[in-house]
């Protein structure tokens, strides 16, 4: 959920500051009041391309920065990728920071460490989508249209992506010993020395159940002491002088303080505990100086076992640059090459094996993807019905199907099925069905896909008992999405966005009145002009102001008692 968003010297904004809450939330404002201009500035913190147009005249470079709070799985999922991109979480909420300078450059920020847009675009995913005239159709690509469908339906793809990586393990195993003789050789002879090399090195494996390192870190160890033997066995030494050796050592102290404690337990017995730790600690101090005795002579400095360690872990790094990075990977490498030089020399009675495990892992496949087609098929049915009714409802006389095409051809294979997911829409009586993203009008689209939307999440349940509940939703923002439309299908498209938002965040920037007094949060965008500069504006409104505002979304600049009470009464319905 979006919480708060921050501008700074962006367009004809100064600096505003807006906390968004829960449910729907709507900004109007007066045609060229800058209402676009927000959600062009969360666009930023999504991905989009920036452009030092945006900069305020005068100003050196613009802020944008909002906080977003997530739970469940989208704040695993973000948590995820923080991690994989070096960047610390904080507890749910997320900032994002992007600062746009003079020329383009920039820079982004999230958690306030230095990031990348490549960081924000996978983060947005997560956050928000925005549908906007000619920005709908962008994230919403052949994936995006296939999840969809998913999200209703309850799909689960684990079975199925785990059948495509196995068939595509074998059938990688095969292109390898079906290669062309020429490549084949070329192929034998790197294989052939890479086995060789690392075989003759003799690699040592560590033993974690008994605690045993890997060999390079053993030698390492090995060569700190040897490179350090003459400062260690003084260390040593000296330490032991002091605890056992010399004439005022820790020891003797402790046998001293030892006979005249005996003479005060002779006399006073509770001393006799004290007594017993002062033997203890001095016991602890001559075998911890017998250790050290033991130990220091124990080091020899040997330049000659120190030469013989450093070239072997010279030996040891360049093979763990070639085939590592650790030791452990360097061996399990060798392994595998040792596995398919196996392989070639039995290449025909390997290649019989590997094609009856290939027709296996292809019938497995198969079996999963089309199960997983099959509740495709049955959800888009009853989908495409729930979603034609609601465009039906948004000023279109609209036909909508979703065609779930099916392809048997192996190089349409992918982890997530063998289909093809096209939304088709026809939006005049008479035409033919198209691709959706074909449709040449923004507000058209935005509706649509406020109706696709608004069904999934009303039949979120509907497919299936056993079906797992949604995911946490991101905030879904609508720019234009009352382009051409007034009256009873205005009222629809604002009963719409409320039913969306009582499960979503839900950001809207409206013309209508009818769209307006469904709000939950009502922010007024103003544009005034100051000291000869125009200045934009953007604060929640309530009450009194409210009406005032839906009034003039009535009857335009001048407001009428009539206006007045029409949107009193629209306010009061729609509360």
């Amino acid at each position: 959920m979006l919480a708060e968003l921050r501008l700074e010297n962006y367009a004809v904004i100064d600096n505003v500051v807006i906390e968004f809450a829960a449910g729907l939330n709507l900004l109007t404002g007066e045609t060229g009041a800058g209402k676009s201009i927000l959600i062009d500035a969360l666009g930023l913190l999504l991905g989009d391309k920036a452009s030092s147009d945006v900069i305020r005249a005068g100003a050196e470079r613009a802020v944008v920065a909002a906080v977003f709070e997530s739970e469940g799985d989208a704040a695993r999922s973000i948590e995820a990728i923080l991690e994989t991109n070096g960047l610390d979480p904080e507890n749910g909420s997320l900032i994002l920071r992007r600062e746009i300078a003079a020329g383009g450059k920039g820079r982004v920020f999230v958690n306030n460490q230095p990031a990348t847009v490549t960081v924000l675009k996978q983060i947005a995913v997560h956050l928000a989508v925005i549908h906007a005239q000619n920005e709908s159709i962008v994230n919403f690509d052949a994936a995006a249209r296939q999840d969809l469908l998913d999200a209703y339906a309850g799909v689960e793809l684990k079975d199925v992506a785990a059948a495509y990586a196995h068939w595509k393990q074998i059938r990688g195993r095969i292109a390898e010993l079906e290669q062309d003789e020429q490549d084949r050789m070329r192929l034998l002879d790197l294989w052939n020395f890479q086995c060789r090399e690392i075989e003759d090195a003799r690699l040592q494996p560590g033993d974690g159940a008994r605690g045993v390192p890997p060999e390079d870190e053993q030698l390492a160890a090995e060569k700190r002491v040897l490179a350090n033997a003459e400062k260690i066995y003084g260390a040593a030494m000296n330490a032991f002088d002091l605890l056992y050796e010399g004439n005022a050592s820790t020891s003797s102290s402790l046998r001293a303080a030892q006979k005249h404690l005996e003479e005060l337990a002779r006399y006073e017995p509770k001393f006799q505990e004290a007594l017993a730790a002062l033997e203890s600690a001095r016991i602890s101090v001559e075998d911890v100086g017998a250790t050290l005795r033991d130990y220091a002579g124990g080091i020899q400095a040997s330049p000659e076992r120190l030469a013989e360690i450093e070239e072997r872990l010279a030996l040891l790094d360049r093979l763990k640059r070639k085939y590592g990075p650790t030791l452990e990977q360097t061996i399990a490498f060798g392994e595998d090459v040792r596995r398919k030089l196996s392989e070639m020399e039995n290449k025909d009675q390997v290649l019989l094996e590997l094609r009856a495990m290939l027709a296996v892992a292809s019938g497995e496949y198969r079996k999963a993807a089309r199960n997983v087609s099959r509740k495709r098929s049955e959800a888009a049915r009853k989908l495409e019905k729930l979603v034609e009714a609601e465009i039906n409802d948004l000023a279109m006389r609209a036909s909508f199907r979703i065609a779930v095409e099916e392809s048997d051809d192996e190089a349409h294979w992918t982890p997530s099925g063998i289909n093809q997911v096209v939304y088709l829409i026809s939006t005049n009586a008479g035409e033919a069905l198209r691709p959706l993203e074909e449709i040449a009008s923004g507000g058209e689209l935005s509706r649509v896909m406020l109706a696709l939307k608004a069904s999934v999440e009303a039949g979120s349940n509907a497919v299936g008992s056993s079906k797992k509940k949604p995911a946490a939703q991101r905030t879904l923002v609508f720019d234009e999405i009352d382009t051409g439309i007034g009256g009873r299908a205005a009222e629809a498209v604002g009963k719409k966005l409320k039913a969306l938002s009582k499960g979503n965040q839900v950001l809207c920037v409206t013309h209508l009145p009818q769209i307006a007094t469904f709000a939950d949060h009502h922010y007024l965008i103003e544009k005034k002009t100051s000291a000869e500069r125009a200045r934009t504006s953007v604060r929640l409104i309530t009450g009194e102001e409210r009406t005032e505002e839906v009034a003039r979304m009535l009857s335009g600049a001048k407001l009428t008692e009539t206006s007045r009470k029409h949107a009193e009464q629209m306010l009061k319905t729609n509360a």
